[in-house]
């Protein structure tokens, strides 16, 4: 089995998950290990020999059967971008805070690696949105797992975002700014301005205002085969897009279609999770944490 390895390298506990992973991978037999050469020099830094990888990449020309990443859910979405196509299975190692999308704790870390060599997981397909611009203009990854933001560039006046759901008018909303998250983005961007949590295998976007004018303005749910159409307006004659905080700048004269990409990511999850369970524990449902003085 070719692996993968894709780790956060500005937080300096990484470095030790990732040797764990590696000396949990080679106990199974698992050793055509690959990692970055950005990862690769920063392990290294950290003191640790990196001679356990059978080839060090730069860029995106890589093959491998499954990916692990380390660190928490933004190292998962970065890791996704530059599978991008691939299509290649990713299995997230938590050594983050919250993890939704990175969900195996590093106490979980050896069971995990051993269900996964032996085949035991399952693979949820996660929808991606691709966003499109009239003038061709976006020439980075134009993808999001997440959500794709359209936020105002500065700090004071709102924007006005005209938008177009499946070729019909839906609104304009005069606010800070506006998503188009997916079912996986529900726990994100979106959870964060009063979004609904949709479980991943819903085959649905969300449509949500970011500090709305009105106050009767609400998220929308429509089909993830639909297609979005936004126009911007703003006092500078600019706004901001950001793909899953991938940030740039536009000119309002740019209009904006968002869509359903034509591939997924493929996230493995262990039989033992499900989503019910993260939930629960990472948003603390049922615990009740006050305090009764007498």
């Amino acid at each position: 089995m070719r692996v993968i390895i894709f780790g956060n390298h500005h937080r300096k506990e990484i470095a030790g998950y990732t040797i764990e992973l590696v000396n949990s991978l080679h106990k199974r037999g698992c050793t055509d290990i690959i990692i970055e050469k950005i990862f690769a020099q920063y392990l290294q830094e950290s003191g640790y020999d990196t001679s356990f990888a059978s080839e060090i990449i730069e860029g995106l020309d890589f093959s491998a059967d499954i990916a692990f990443t380390v660190g928490g859910d933004g190292t998962f979405i970065k890791s996704s971008a530059k599978i991008g196509k691939k299509e290649i299975p990713i299995i997230g190692i938590n050594a983050g805070r919250l993890g939704f999308l990175a969900d195996v704790h590093g106490e979980e870390m050896d069971a995990a690696v051993d269900e996964v060599t032996k085949g035991n997981y399952t693979i949820e397909d996660r929808s991606l949105l691709r966003l499109c611009t009239n003038d061709k203009s976006y020439s980075d990854f134009n993808y999001a797992l997440n959500e794709i933001a359209v936020l105002k560039q500065d700090s004071s006046a709102m924007i006005t975002i005209h938008a177009w759901a499946n070729g019909k008018f839906l609104n304009s909303y005069q606010a800070d700014g506006l998503l188009v998250a997916t079912s996986t983005g529900s726990t994100a961007y979106s959870m964060s301005v009063g979004g609904p949590i949709i479980v991943p295998q819903c085959r649905n976007f969300i449509i949500i205002p970011v500090a709305p004018h009105s106050l009767n303005v609400r998220p929308l749910i429509v089909p993830d085969d639909w297609e979005i159409e936004l126009q911007v307006e703003s006092r500078n004659n600019h706004f901001l897009i950001a793909l899953d905080g991938r940030n740039n700048v536009f000119e309002t004269n740019t209009k904006l279609k968002i869509k359903k990409a034509s591939f997924s990511t493929k996230a493995i999850k262990r039989e033992s999770n499900d989503f019910f369970n993260t939930l629960r524990g990472k948003l603390m449902w049922g615990v009740d944490n006050r305090k009764y003085t007498i």
